[in-house]
Parts: structure tokens; sequence; C-alpha cells
């Protein structure tokens, strides 16, 4: 019986190739045969479509951690906070449990003009209750997004009003902007935190310094931490605004990419700038390329932690159906040549992803002599000659150990039931006049109120009642650390303005303090850009060992 079944089944392959066409290659026509055969032969039905896409992330998880593929939706929700806008209602909000609370309206936005307010509660959008039903985020976005134009009606619980308030908003193109704060840190110094490199992002940038520069701006510290990168194009035009003419930005190559170059037109309105980058184990891709630029042509002092390691050009393929495959075809190396992208092993994408936490666990987040640099990874700037190291990634000029000592289990609990923002939503809700009132500007917010034990009784018992037991010695731990935040998300939500909790939480940011240590001692900056670290030599030797 088994001999029968098994000539039958020779028997069915042999009469079933699909036609070879001229010059297709034998692997596309094994691909193409075994689609065919799987779709009319099969014992059961098959979705002859995700049997296709299930073949392409196949052959692309084979491949490096960066080559993918998303469907239709993916697609969109992937593109979407790179195009600088998309088309709603403009509100930014927060989830309080289960219920849409508004942190702020978009200035000029469709909210604002028919009269939604800080503070309002969602309750109905057109006929669906979104509060209280645990509704996902991403469900609650496609609710009140949408084609510009289009309508939708809410109704909000507001504070003080017995009656559900009903609003019919008409959608339309909502700004996404790259830049999440900028101000100026004294009377000379600006900063700047850029969240993601997008398609405005070389425009916002320009405006942000141009406003900076009329405040007295003569120095500059541009914050890339946690930025995941975007656009190269947006990159590109960022570092030609600090580069003399002809300076190389970055090249690309690969085995079926010819070396590709960018170089500065020199038409920079920032090339004498002082400046720091700071960077972070989250700064990727674009934010490397920038990094790197400014680094290798001795123009910025890098401070902070060891970047990502993302450089792997990533080409889109769009398929009529909406859906995409981006294809790895080339890396990225900065002008000194180096390449930013740090080691992998084909198809390993689980240890990829892990190695972040590889590099936690051996502590180089915490401590320089943890940080291995092996000499024969060894570059040279292109101005001064100054040692830098590749290996994956941008190895910053300043390096910052994370301070831990604030951080406690009890902490981290608070933080994972969401109480820090439960508690902040509600001061907020009693609150706001009477702050705006006392406090008319961020600045006097930031030097004038004071997060209260009595609030920190209150914030105490709202944990408490959500699981979250109290420990006296812990809280004690980490007391300053909850206040600073609570205080920063307040100003935030008062006053509108992710500005706002940057200006009274940076104080507490070590990366930012390492930085304008630096930009303001001049000698120490420019012995960085002509000398370079020595601690890094003392790594390489003791590695060498």
């Amino acid at each position: 019986m088994k001999k029968i079944l098994i000539a039958v089944g020779m028997t069915m392959a042999l009469t079933l190739p699909v036609a070879a066409q001229r010059g297709m290659p034998q692997a596309m026509q094994k691909l193409l045969n075994a689609e065919y055969a799987i779709s009319s032969l099969y014992v059961d039905s098959v979705n002859e479509e995700k049997l296709v896409e299930d073949a392409i992330k196949g052959m692309l998880e084979s491949l490096d951690p960066h080559s993918s593929y998303t469907d239709a939706k993916e697609t969109k929700e992937l593109e979407e906070p790179l195009q600088g806008e998309f088309s709603g209602v403009g509100i930014q909000f927060n989830m309080n449990k289960d219920t849409l609370y508004v942190i702020q309206t978009i200035p000029g936005g469709p909210s604002e003009r028919v009269g939604v307010l800080a503070g309002d509660r969602i309750i109905y959008v057109n006929d669906t209750v979104i509060a209280g039903v645990k509704m996902k985020n991403s469900d609650i976005q496609k609710r009140l997004r949408g084609k510009k134009g289009t309508k939708v009606t809410i109704k909000v619980k507001r504070p003080g009003v017995k009656e559900l308030i009903t609003f019919r908003i008409t959608r339309d193109n909502i700004p996404l902007h790259s830049i999440d704060a900028q101000y100026m840190l004294d009377e000379r110094t600006g900063y700047l935190r850029i969240s993601r490199f997008g398609a405005k992002t070389h425009e916002e940038m320009c405006d942000a310094l141009k406003e900076l520069k009329k405040q007295g701006m003569t120095q500059l510290i541009m914050d890339l931490s946690d930025n995941g990168g975007g656009y190269l194009n947006a990159a590109i035009d960022m570092c030609n605004e600090f580069l003399e003419r002809g300076q190389l930005m970055v090249y690309t190559e690969g085995e079926n990419s010819p070396r590709n170059e960018a170089n500065a037109n020199g038409w920079g309105d920032y090339k004498d700038l002082h400046m720091v980058v700071m960077v972070n184990q989250y700064s990727a891709s674009a934010a490397e390329i920038f990094a790197g630029a400014m680094q290798d042509w001795d123009r910025a002092v890098i401070v902070g932690r060891r970047t990502f390691g993302k450089g792997l050009v990533q080409r889109p393929f769009k398929f009529e159906d909406g859906s995409m495959m981006r294809l790895t075809v080339a890396r990225y190396y900065t002008p000194s040549g180096r390449c930013i992208q740090k080691p992998y092993d084909r198809g390993d994408k689980k240890a990829y992803e892990k190695e972040l936490l590889d590099r936690a666990n051996e502590g180089e987040y915490y401590c320089l002599d943890s940080i291995q640099i092996n000499d024969t990874i060894r570059y040279t700037t292109r101005l001064n000659g100054r040692t830098i190291y590749g290996g994956g990634g941008v190895m910053p000029d300043v390096y910052v150990p994370i301070d831990t000592t604030e951080y406690s289990t009890y902490y981290r609990d608070l933080t994972a039931k969401g109480i820090i923002n439960q508690y902040v939503i509600q001061y907020v809700d009693k609150n706001r006049k009477s702050v705006n009132k006392q406090f008319k500007s961020v600045k006097e917010f930031d030097n004038g109120f004071v997060v209260t034990d009595d609030m920190m009784r209150e914030f105490i018992a709202m944990g408490e009642k959500d699981s979250v037991k109290y420990d006296e010695e812990k809280f004690r731990i980490s007391e300053q650390l909850l206040k600073d935040i609570i205080k920063g998300l307040i100003a935030r939500d008062i006053y509108g303005d992710q500005s706002a909790y940057n200006i009274i939480i940076n104080h507490r940011n070590r990366d930012l303090q390492a930085a304008i240590a630096v930009l303001n001692d001049r000698q120490r900056f420019d012995r960085l850009l002509r000398e370079g670290n020595p601690e890094y030599e003392r790594l390489v030797k003791r590695h060498n060992k």
C-alpha cells in the first residue's frame, strides 16, 4: 500500500509543473511550481493571498533583521508618523484607565475650532461608546481619524458640567511634528529635541533654530536621544546645515548597489555654531547618520552612550494592494568609512532584538570600563585625525552612564500600573484654573510650583487603591524622581506643550548636564574635537590584552 501511495505522489508531482518562461531563473520556476501546486491541489481550501504573503515573509526572515513585509494597513500606520501630517480631529489624548482624556487640542485644529477643551473626556464617537469598554487605543484612533472633510460627532463629559456636550467635527489635516522641545537653557545655549526624521523635520529644525537664534543662541545642544530615525533625506538635509561645501555626509554601498555619496552644498546657515549632539542606545538609523557625520568632521562633540547600530538601507517595494516589502539593498557608511550597522547572524532576529538587553547585562550602560572596544575597528576623523571606533553604532566622545540610584521596584510598579498619569489627570482636572491663574508661564511654574507632601499622600493612596502596596524605604529612594515627573506632566497638561515637560524634568537629565558642561568648557570642547577621548585608548589596550 505504501508503495502505491508513493508512486501516485510522484506521478502527480511530475504532471503539474508551471510552464517555464524563457529566461526565468530555475529557483523562480521552483517557487511558482510550489505555489501553483499548493493552491490547486492541497487537501483543504487555502487563502492564496496569505500563502504568498507568508512566502515573502519567510524569504525576508532568512536575510537580515530589517528586511520586512507589511500588509496595506500596517504600511499606512508605518508611514503616517513620517509623512508630517494625517487627517483627523486634532487632539492629543491620554487614557485614564479606560476613558479617553483630552490633554490638549492642536492649535487651529478641528477640535479647537468647535470648542473641545483640555480635560474633556470623550464618551461617544458617533453612536459608539468608547468610555468604560476597554477599547484599544488603535481602535479609538480609527474612529477619530478619517478623510479630510468628513464629519464625526463626539459627546464629551466636561468637569463641572452635568450633561454630555455634543460636538460635530469636520476632520482636517493635522500636522505631526518632529520637534519635541525647543527652548533656551541659558542666555546663549539653545536646546532642541528631535524625536524622528520625517518629511518636514528639516523645515521644522530650521524654523526652531531661527527662533532660538532670535532669543540669543550662540551654541546648541541637539538631543537625538531615543530617536529611532526615519527618512535618509531628512538626515542629509539636516547635515547640510552644519557642514562645508563638498564635505561628505554619508554614503551607501551594497553588493548590487554601487557607491552613492551625499555631499554638502555649503549653503547651510549654521556651519560655525558650536554644538553638542546627545545620543543613547535607542538612537538609530538617520539619527546615527547625523551624529556620525558631525563626529567624523570634528563638527560636534557627541555625548551619551553608544547608539543602536542600525545601518542597513531599505528600499521600499509597494504592491498594488497597498502592501509593501522593505528590502535591504545597501549599508550606510559615515564619512570616515565606518559602517553603522552592528553585527548580526542571518535569520537570527531573536538574538538581534536581544542585543540591547545583552549590553545592559554586560554593564555597558552603567560603567565605562564595561565597554569593549577592539583596536581592529579604529578609524580617524576627516579634519583632525583623532581616533574614533566602529563595530556598530556611534561611540560618543563623552560617555555618560545611566543613573539607576533613584529607581526602585515601587517606582516600577507605579509606572507599570499607570498611576502617575492617572494622578496627574485627576490633579489637573481639579486645579487647572487655579494653577493657570497663579503661574502665567512655564518659567513661573517651574520656579514656583511645588509638589507637596499632601499631594504625595494622595498619590500613594491612589497606588494602594490599585494594588501597589506602599513601601516606605523604596518610596524614599524614588521620591524626588516621582515628584519631578509629576510636576513635569502637570506642566505639560496645563500649558499644552511638550517643551514644558522637558523644561521641568531636564535638570535631572545626566546626559544633558554633561552636554552643558562640555559646551561651556571651551578648552575641553576644543580638546575633545582635536584629540579625542583618552579613556577609550585605555579600554582598547585592556581589551586587546
